[in-house]
């Protein structure tokens, strides 16, 4: 949520400008098991005080967090009534609740991400343990016997080893009245012991119907042609953050061309290859190399299931390019260095590989 002393004018990160951000989402595309998943163990006599909510970027575990949190915190009696009759996490937007959340804050909700570094003016690379080490505050205040007090980890992937090991020593001691919501692109890298003491629960890849519809409720009604959709959802990878970059600026371009690019890399087409990479990387154009990223992401990890799937021993060069081409996109961004010249960089690697 939005902190007192947090300048107004920055985004949030992870923020798509023109669109809801999770917290201000009253309505969950897909992931209707999740959901019931949520709710049967809120009314169970045993509830689990944290849980990972596992999934590609995109998908609506933050959304699917909030929803359930200001569920929680709407119904404190987890045998009422209200809790039992309910048909879903569902909560009025005219609920005091829901408006306090969705106007961007609420006191028993505690969400961990990755802050505004205000020298260098921008997002820091990862969650540090000075954010971690929030929840001893948070934590510690004083609340009535009925208050559930819920922390949202968003991501726990962007943690490094010292706030994975604080997040680890509170979840190790929980305090009483407490959730904690556990949010992973990757569940399986986090670290085994924080693994061990969460629930789980997978969420799956959006499909294109469940795509379409939240292009149509979030694009104002401008949903792409049918042939566009397709290609659209296979290469969202059932994202639907990554569909809604990929129709901002030239993502479906991009897409396109990587793929033909990547799929002809033995016979590369050089004057493609520079037209493509300009246009990732023209002036002002963020969504273009959000795009490139996504795409080449999806393409090679569909590539490495594939040779694996086939038995092919050199299957290992494309976890080796993979890895390369993370860290020339991590260094360009945290270095401002040219993102064409990545670009470049794949390419020809990938032709010799």
């Amino acid at each position: 949520m939005a902190r007192r002393n947090e300048p107004v004018d920055i985004p949030q990160v992870d923020e798509l400008p023109g669109y809801p951000l999770p917290h201000e989402r009253g309505r969950l595309i897909g992931h209707r098991a999740t959901e019931e998943a949520l709710l049967e163990a809120y009314r169970s006599k045993r509830l689990h005080h944290a849980w990972i909510l596992g999934g590609a970027k995109g998908i609506g575990k933050a959304t699917l967090a909030f929803r359930f949190a200001k569920f929680v915190i709407a119904n404190p009696d987890r045998f009422g009534g209200s809790v039992a009759s309910a048909p879903d996490l569902s909560v009025p937007e005219d609920h005091p609740v829901s408006r306090q959340v969705m106007s961007g804050g609420h006191p028993n909700i505690l969400h961990l991400r990755r802050p505004w570094d205000e020298k260098a003016k921008r997002f820091k690379s990862d969650l540090p343990v000075d954010e971690v080490r929030r929840t001893v505050s948070f934590f510690g205040t004083t609340a009535s016997a009925k208050a559930w007090r819920i922390c949202i980890v968003d991501a726990a992937d962007d943690m490094n080893a010292s706030s994975a090991n604080a997040l680890l020593k509170i979840l190790e001691e929980p305090p009483e009245s407490c959730l904690f919501l556990v949010l992973s692109h990757a569940p399986g890298r986090l670290l085994p012991t924080i693994r061990s003491r969460c629930r789980r629960l997978d969420m799956p890849p959006l499909s294109a119907d469940e795509i379409a519809i939240g292009l149509k409720e979030l694009c104002n009604g401008d949903v792409p042609r049918a042939e566009d959709l397709m290609d659209l959802s296979q290469t969202a990878d059932g994202s639907l953050r990554s569909a809604i970059t990929l129709l901002s600026g030239d993502g479906l371009k991009i897409a396109k061309g990587v793929r033909q690019l990547a799929e002809n890399s033995g016979q590369l087409d050089l004057a493609a290859v520079h037209a493509l990479a300009d246009l990732v990387a023209a002036r002002g154009q963020a969504d273009n190399w959000d795009s490139f990223q996504h795409v080449v992401d999806v393409w090679l990890h569909e590539r490495l299931k594939k040779d694996i799937h086939a038995g092919i021993r050199t299957a290992y060069r494309y976890v080796e390019l993979w890895e390369s081409v993370k860290r020339s996109i991590n260094a360009s961004d945290a270095l401002n260095l040219d993102r064409k010249q990545v670009v470049l960089d794949f390419f020809f690697a990938l032709r010799t590989t």
